[in-house]
């Protein structure tokens, strides 16, 4: 397993390093006892922020690639130590999780409830993050801006798939290739805990 640590705004001391790569195996350990997919990397950035009136500016964000899906989690607190701390048990947590559906899906042979939503319902506004983030103010003149740019691969998977790695990154929607129609299509999480599905129409 390759793992990657990487600081922004803070240095990656060896200490810290080796604080974090310890933790890292143990969540490494707990995959491979549930025979979950073969972790390829995982990658953790360390941010410190600037801001002063952010009371816990020391973040922590992991993600886990494995030949399936990928895991994410993302924690703050007012220690990197400790974020490090409640990453790793949030990833741990999600693996458990993960296991746990597979075991139930092959068991029983039960699917996921999705319910394609002919647009009563729209997916939040706001669901772009894996974990609350300070939200930066919107400049004087009201026009807000991009501030955050992220890129991935539409893989192919049905909806099922979908709907688990949206519980695995943490997300509240999650955007992928239906396997079955080879459209893009959006899976999100509706407040009354089940599954929304967007699929375009010609």
């Amino acid at each position: 397993m390759k793992i990657q640590i990487k600081g922004r705004n803070v240095a990656v001391t060896e200490a810290l390093q080796d604080y974090a790569e310890e933790k890292l195996a143990r969540v490494h350990r707990l995959l491979q006892e549930r025979h979950i997919d073969e972790v390829s990397r995982v990658e953790l950035e360390l941010i410190f922020e600037k801001n002063p009136s952010i009371a816990a500016p020391n973040v922590a964000e992991a993600t886990i690639f494995t030949r399936g899906p990928v895991i994410r989690a993302k924690e703050s607190s007012d220690d990197m130590y400790a974020s490090i701390d409640l990453v790793t048990d949030k990833l741990q947590r999600r693996v458990k999780k993960y296991h746990d559906k597979l075991y139930h899906k092959n068991q029983r042979h039960t699917h996921a409830k999705v319910e394609a939503s002919p647009g009563v319902e729209e997916p939040p506004a706001a669901a772009t993050a894996a974990a609350p983030e300070e939200i930066t103010p919107p400049p004087a003149d009201g026009h807000g801006r991009i501030v955050k740019t992220k890129q991935f691969a539409l893989k192919p998977m049905g909806v099922d798939e979908a709907t688990l790695q949206l519980e695995l990154i943490g997300h509240d929607f999650f955007v992928f290739t239906n396997a079955e129609t080879n459209a893009t299509n959006i899976v999100y999480r509706r407040r009354d805990g089940h599954y929304g599905l967007i699929e375009p129409t010609a």
